[in-house]
């Protein structure tokens, strides 16, 4: 299913305009009782630890915040239950019944590797619409970044063996298993047991037989041949039900040799339990000497990517990985822990004249940046590798034909002169005015794109134990204005 018809099948189903945290309501109606409504604010959402402690996340759910954010309207059941609350005034929900989004949006594609502290998305616009989208656009960047983060984890452990997504079924609800599918794909993930995504998304449905195929027929040997005989050209077979070596591969080899006398090329076996590596290795040695060196050898059961690793330095012989609920819950760290901040806004007086603003906290890491913003990607022009992204005022242009200063974001005395290098705007204008100026690719675009950009960052950022810290860092414009900022709020 192309794009725009799977988008108009899932927005047909139910208007998300009301999944907001309720404070999100009050203080748009407080807004507007104090004539603060129209003044343009500009807000960042960005994200402060990377899951894992890894060295880098990817961005994901970009797409859903632009059909969230386009399809935004209150119906007048969502009038009638804000009423009943006997909380709003009639003004403000006559403005909900005759709302439109008029807003601005930058935001950094889908698929691109990201890192704390820059910011994500900018959304910039009158006051309660800005602060009105910050549930959604948090919901869905922060799940499908986890996800996709967690998935191209696992897509490296594996070292170029195709990793299935097998989780729907102890995903967080339907919406946990559907997007979380779509955010494995984009992360390098070759295929989802779940039918609905590839339906959706077109992503591709992989999957073999349950253990219950098995248990349905006589013996283990009259299941296998049933499954052969309906599927002769794609037959894996689930070879532990009972007993791998005694009986599950044996009997796979019974049927696979009597696929090839039929013409036929059978696939792979799959493993579910037991010691995977020990039983991968026998598993291969009986297909091997049986003439079956063709058929893989698919690994599942629990499996992430430490254990994905040390599988294979064990030298188990897996072709292939299903991994389910560690990757769809990001069962390790299962919160991406991205936040939505003001950085600029206007006055009564200048309503339109944005002022940077700055939240303040005795976490320094909570410390934003002020000001509205734009971030940047440094290549050094030699290797063509990612040096360091920096965040700027929005009006800065980084001149790469000169050298250039970057300035480290925690006030030290840390600076570092850069020469040779290609510097590249990340963010890109997804909405103007309320209309949306920006195409979606395609799924398939943008898996394509993201592995295209993780190889323009060094493997010491990208390794899962101590990885090199990728650094995010300041213009000295916006380095100085956040410590004019500090200095001021801390004199007083």
């Amino acid at each position: 299913m192309n794009t725009e018809s799977a988008n108009s099948s899932l927005s047909d189903a139910r208007n998300l305009t009301m999944l907001v945290d309720f404070y999100e309501l009050t203080m748009a109606n407080g807004f507007l009782e104090n004539g603060l409504g129209e003044i343009r604010t500009c807000f960042d959402l960005f994200f402060r630890k990377v899951p894992d402690d890894g060295g880098y996340a990817i961005l994901a759910g970009l797409e859903q915040a632009i059909n969230y954010l386009k399809e935004l309207r209150f119906t007048e059941t969502d009038i009638w239950y804000l009423r009943e609350k006997r909380l709003f005034s009639e003004q403000f929900l006559q403005y909900l019944a005759d709302f439109r989004f008029t807003c601005d949006v930058w935001a950094i594609p889908e698929g691109t590797p990201i890192f704390p502290h820059e910011p994500l998305v900018t959304v910039c616009g009158p006051a309660i619409q800005a602060q009105f989208v910050e549930t959604m656009l948090l919901l869905t960047i922060n799940h499908q970044s986890l996800i996709a983060t967690k998935a191209n984890r696992i897509v490296r452990a594996a070292a170029g063996r195709p990793v299935m997504e097998f989780g729907s079924r102890r995903a967080q609800g339907a919406d946990g298993a559907l997007y979380g599918a779509r955010a494995a794909y984009i992360a390098g993930a070759a295929g989802t047991a779940c039918a609905i995504c590839d339906r959706e998304f077109d992503v591709p449905a992989l999957g073999t037989m349950a253990h219950s195929w098995v248990q349905m027929f006589p013996t283990e040997l009259d299941a296998f041949r049933a499954y052969a005989k309906v599927y002769p050209d794609s037959c894996t077979l689930l070879v532990d039900t009972y007993h791998v070596l005694k009986s599950g591969v044996p009997n796979a080899i019974t049927v696979f040799r009597e696929l090839k006398a039929e013409g036929h090329v059978p696939q792979g076996i799959r493993i579910d339990s037991g010691d995977i590596a020990y039983l991968s290795k026998k598993a291969r040695i009986m297909l091997d000497e049986a003439g079956l060196t063709e058929v893989k050898i698919i690994a599942s059961n629990s499996l992430d990517e430490y254990l994905i690793r040390d599988l294979l330095v064990q030298g188990a012989q897996i072709d292939s990985f299903g991994v389910g609920e560690r990757l769809v819950t990001s069962r390790s760290e299962p919160v991406f822990g991205g936040v939505y901040k003001l950085a600029a806004c206007g006055t009564a007086e200048a309503p339109d004249t944005l002022i940077p603003k700055i939240k303040l906290s005795e976490n320094a890491s909570k410390i934003t940046n002020p000001g509205y913003k734009a971030v940047w990607r440094l290549f050094d022009n030699e290797s063509g590798m990612a040096i360091a992204d920096v965040i700027t005022l929005a009006d800065e242009v980084i001149d790469d034909s000169k050298p250039y200063v970057i300035f480290d974001p925690e006030f030290t005395y840390k600076r570092k002169t850069l020469t040779d290098f290609t510097a590249k705007k990340l963010q890109v204008q997804i909405f103007k005015n309320g209309e949306c100026v920006y195409d979606c690719p395609s799924i398939h675009d943008i898996r394509e794109y993201c592995a295209e950009q993780l190889d323009l960052i060094w493997d010491e950022v990208k390794r899962f134990e101590n990885p090199h810290a990728y650094y995010v860092d300041l213009s000295e414009p916006l380095w100085k204005l956040k410590r004019e900022m500090l200095d001021r709020y801390f004199a007083e």
